[in-house]
């Protein structure tokens, strides 16, 4: 039968062989023999009373003592220190006993050794998930503060780069009022105030595509409803990209589908800006002489459109980095400087604004396509999904547009 006397009789060879596998300098090992006496003693209990629960408190104390250092790096498990002690145990028993009494010993504390290493293992996952779950908690607090920092960047250069360009334009319009009158210079004069003008008109769409995605991240884009047609937004890109798509040769169809002449309330100036956006990313994207084709069709409460080109398409993970802000695909420096030539230049926040423009209606946009080639040209097809809104959000609009939400109920 096991007694404290036992234990006693092999406490010195029992520390003694720990704290020598366990650490080999001097500092250290007093340390540890103060831990290991009171280890000792906890498992001298817990194999006399058969409660293997006593040495609990000692082993978590002892897993909870890790470093956050040591949790990220997975360093200094204390599982693996219990099944040397536990073998070590086992070599010091089968030293001081007979062969029958280290048996009964290692028969006893065996099962104590089981449940500590249970113990520890399940507390050191427990802490270990604890730790994780803050860095990543640190992680999407630093990525917050990051993008609204980006966020912030932006407004600040868009509206700081809008009053020289303000400036800049006016100059040049009082420049063009006191042109000289020999007729060579005023030609040449005109070619370089032309070439002034387009060089703003490009920086002021990009500082406007800068503030529509500050309003857009923050949260600020309003909507102003009012009765729209969506062939009557494509008549008009159609109209104002007109030279574009003649000097590409690109077929632009818009094909008759349920729903195009039908009246919905919506921001119309919003759904052109992020239509044109679509198709000028599709003329972009697509070789000269090939098409974009507008369709669609009607669903329970929603009107689906469909802008498809016959482009260099798009790899299957591009399918929602594209419409992040300055996303743009492929090797920037093999793009053209023109915004419309083939693989034309661009910030890479048109389809962005596109998306957040359509988030903002409550609908939703998504790409299709088989992936990128620019020898077989598979194409794309993007896909708008906007509520079928037949009348306006507000009472106030409501009854402004009574008569004309009468009038389309019974047509």
């Amino acid at each position: 039968m096991l007694t404290e006397e036992t234990f006693l009789n092999m406490r010195a060879s029992w520390m003694d062989e720990i704290s020598g596998h366990l650490t080999s300098k001097e500092g250290l090992r007093e340390n540890v023999l103060e831990l290991l006496s009171v280890f000792y003693a906890h498992l001298t209990r817990a194999t006399l009373e058969n409660k293997a629960e006593v040495l609990d408190p000692i082993v978590l104390e002892w897993a909870s003592a890790r470093t956050e250092t040591e949790l990220g790096s997975h360093e200094k498990s204390l599982t693996p220190v219990l099944n040397d002690i536990l073998v070590k145990t086992v070599t010091v028993v089968q030293k001081h006993y007979d062969s029958e009494t280290a048996l009964e010993i290692i028969t006893a504390i065996v099962p104590i050794f089981a449940h500590a290493i249970e113990r520890v293992s399940s507390e050191e996952t427990r802490l270990q998930m604890e730790y994780l779950v803050a860095e990543l908690e640190k992680t999407r607090s630093v990525l917050e503060k990051l993008e609204q920092s980006k966020s912030d960047f932006i407004s600040v250069a868009a509206h700081e780069l809008k009053t020289p360009l303000t400036l800049i334009e006016g100059y040049v319009s009082m420049y063009r009022d006191v042109l000289p009158d020999d007729e060579i210079k005023k030609n040449l004069a005109e070619l370089y105030l032309r070439g002034m003008n387009a060089g703003t008109r490009r920086l002021r769409e990009i500082v406007d595509d800068m503030i529509d995605v500050s309003l857009i991240d923050n949260n600020l884009l309003s909507l102003n409803y009012q009765p729209t047609w969506i062939n009557h937004l494509f008549e008009s890109i159609h109209r104002e990209l007109k030279d574009v798509i003649q000097q590409r040769k690109i077929r632009f169809t818009v094909r008759q589908f349920p729903g195009l002449t039908e009246m919905l309330f919506a921001d119309g100036e919003r759904l052109y800006q992020a239509f044109k956006n679509i198709v000028m990313n599709g003329i972009k994207y697509t070789p000269d002489g090939g098409k974009i084709t507008i369709d669609g069709r009607t669903l329970p409460g929603f009107l689906e459109i469909t802008i498809a080109d016959t482009g260099i398409g798009i790899d299957p993970e591009d399918h929602t980095r594209i419409f992040e802000k300055f996303s743009r695909l492929g090797d920037v420096s093999l793009h053209s400087s023109s915004k419309t030539k083939f693989k034309g230049g661009g910030p890479g926040l048109g389809l962005p604004i596109a998306k957040g423009i359509i988030d903002a209606h409550g609908g939703a946009i998504w790409v299709e396509s088989p992936g990128y080639d620019e020898v077989s040209c598979p194409g794309s097809t993007f896909h708008i999904m906007l509520p079928l809104r037949k009348s306006p959000p507000d009472d106030k609009s409501a009854k402004l547009f009574r008569s004309l939400i009468e009038a389309e109920k019974t047509q």
